[in-house]
């Protein structure tokens, strides 16, 4: 007997008669078969069912190894996140008892929920978390690649951060890789390979070509007119995007790897207002571009900007690709990256033992193994909490008392959490191992002595660059790279400029890579909306804030 998934985490709901009758002005009813599919893996644009009697199975593997991922009963819906965002289809939904379904296009969808916002709640809801159970769950793409090649890991991070599902392959430990790559006439030297649901076979594309394939929006040819671009979907960036398309702007917001910036990579963020049970910054991400999106705002990721410069009375941002994109205003939310350490043997161990994020990827990577944390600010402190529920011990590592340096419940947290070893005025000297990282030499910076502690991965959050290079001078900056913005940002007349203002008129910035800016996720966030009000005032000040904007993003 075929028994229905029971509601997990808000992941299965059902619908009650009211929703199915609203629903049903807009669809249509279909009598299923034994085995037909009514969702496909790999597919891009599919309807919203309702299961009105009957059984569907949601199946990973769809007509080879396959596994029922859950299984839906009476009142409830199909689908996960793909439907929203235009994605691919992770999984197959195929019909497993007889019965009835309802049958309704996106767009009649999106007309319910307008009318009705609970509706709209409790599937966004759902959505979120069938997500969140696929990725835990290593279904959706494949990844076969070695745990020593950087373009494997370039791969593994980019649909961790993007919140693609997938499952990891690993050539050195999975006995079944060497089968699957003679399956598909695969050398190993020419790994790594991705499978995508639609069967398609990857040999270790571009981000770009895996964006492409999983259907991530990306910029095109003839797009529409954009009065705002933003360079950068962190926190800042995605609150434009949400405050801009709302207010009736025509948004566009790029990004170089993944939505959801440095505050992306946190596994847990306990202090934003509103989520007394703390949120991951994937998911805060994923909730502000469905968000955005609808209120009309375009995403494309991946997009680097590498250049800036004005046109016609316009501002063109050159893409990496060859394209531009060409706007009324632009906000700069680019924010920072990580930086290293300057220890031996550092980048030996990057693309195997390195990294820069700690989320269910990375700890499922390293689970059962001792690991290492850099830092002492509240990335480094959410990381060690988070990764002390997956390894045996954490040895956090920091230079200077937390107090000094982090939130006071992170220090709490960490001074009551087993399995984390704090280690004070601390510096990592040497990396030790073979093929992967296996001990690390530490000094205590006050005795000189040195000691080994054990590591299999090690996590680094030791402050920040600004992302900045791509501007070439075009906006003035401080000795570190940090836009001055407002009266810092050294020109005659900066009185009366706006404290978001760069030095270029019409461009704007918010969040980390803003000079004199408090590195805070809500911080961010609250520049990133007052960014849009200045837009708005800078558009009527150059009366330009009609509707004869002529961007165009190709």
């Amino acid at each position: 007997m075929l028994v229905e998934t029971p509601d997990n985490y808000g992941g299965y709901p059902s619908l009650d008669d009211t929703h199915i009758e609203a629903l049903s002005a807009e669809g249509q009813r279909h009598q299923t078969q034994m085995g037909e599919v009514l969702i496909r893996e790999g597919e891009e644009h599919y309807d919203f069912f309702v299961v009105l009697a009957g059984k569907v199975a949601d199946v990973d593997g769809f007509g080879g190894d396959e596994r029922v991922i859950s299984v839906h009963g009476p009142k409830r819906f199909l689908g996960e996140l793909s439907l929203i965002t235009g994605e691919a289809a992770f999984c197959t939904s195929q019909v497993r008892e007889p019965g009835e379904v309802l049958r309704v296009p996106v767009d009649r969808l999106k007309a319910v929920v307008a009318q009705d916002p609970t509706l709209g709640d409790l599937i966004l809801k759902a959505y979120l978390s069938r997500r969140s159970l696929l990725i835990g769950r290593g279904t959706g793409l494949r990844i076969i690649g070695s745990q020593f090649s950087s373009d494997n890991r370039r791969l593994r991070e980019f649909a961790a951060r993007n919140r693609i599902p997938y499952q990891w392959v690993n050539l050195e430990k999975d006995q079944d890789a060497e089968t699957l790559l003679r399956e598909l006439h695969v050398r190993p030297e020419q790994t790594p390979v991705v499978i995508c649901p639609a069967g398609q076979v990857l040999r270790n594309p571009s981000n770009a070509d895996l964006a492409h394939a999983v259907g991530l929006p990306a910029p095109g040819p003839g797009v529409t007119v954009c009065d705002l671009a933003v360079v950068g979907s962190g926190p800042a960036g995605l609150a434009a995007a949400v405050y801009g398309a709302s207010e009736g702007l025509v948004t566009v917001a790029l990004d170089e790897f993944a939505t959801g910036g440095q505050a992306g990579r946190t596994s847990r963020i306990e202090n934003y207002p509103g989520f007394p049970t703390g949120i991951s910054g994937g998911e805060l991400a994923e909730r502000a571009v469905v968000q955005a999106e609808k209120f009309g705002a375009t995403f494309s990721v991946p997009a680097r900007a590498c250049g800036l410069r004005e046109r016609e009375g316009n501002l063109v941002i050159e893409l990496d690709t060859g394209g531009e994109v060409t706007a009324r205003t632009v906000l700069i939310a680019t924010g920072v990256r990580y930086r290293k350490l300057d220890v031996p043997r550092f980048e030996e161990f990057e693309a195997s033992s390195i990294y820069y994020a700690a989320t269910l990827s990375e700890a499922l990577f390293c689970r059962d193994d001792p690991v290492a944390v850099v830092g002492g600010g509240n990335s480094a402190g959410q990381a060690a909490l988070f990764l002390s529920r997956y390894t045996r011990v954490v040895h956090l590592l920091a230079r200077r008392d937390l107090d000094e340096t982090m939130s006071r419940y992170l220090v709490d947290r960490i001074g009551t959490t087993p399995g984390i070893e704090t280690h004070l005025g601390t510096e990592v000297r040497e990396l030790l191992g073979g093929d992967c990282l296996e001990r690390l030499v530490v000094e205590d910076k006050g005795t000189g002595q040195r000691r080994e502690l054990p590591a299999r991965a090690l996590f680094v959050f030791i402050g920040a660059r600004p992302c900045t290079d791509w501007l070439a001078g075009e906006v003035t900056t401080d000795e570190d790279g940090f836009i001055l913005t407002g009266p810092d940002s050294d020109e005659p007349d900066t009185q009366r400029r706006p404290l978001l203002q760069t030095s270029l008129p019409g461009v704007f910035a918010a969040g980390d890579v803003r000079s004199g800016s408090i590195k805070r996720v809500t911080s961010a966030v609250g520049e990133g909306a007052t960014a849009v009000q200045l837009v708005w005032k800078y558009l009527q000040s150059t009366g330009r804030a009609a509707d004869d904007s002529a961007a165009i993003l190709r």
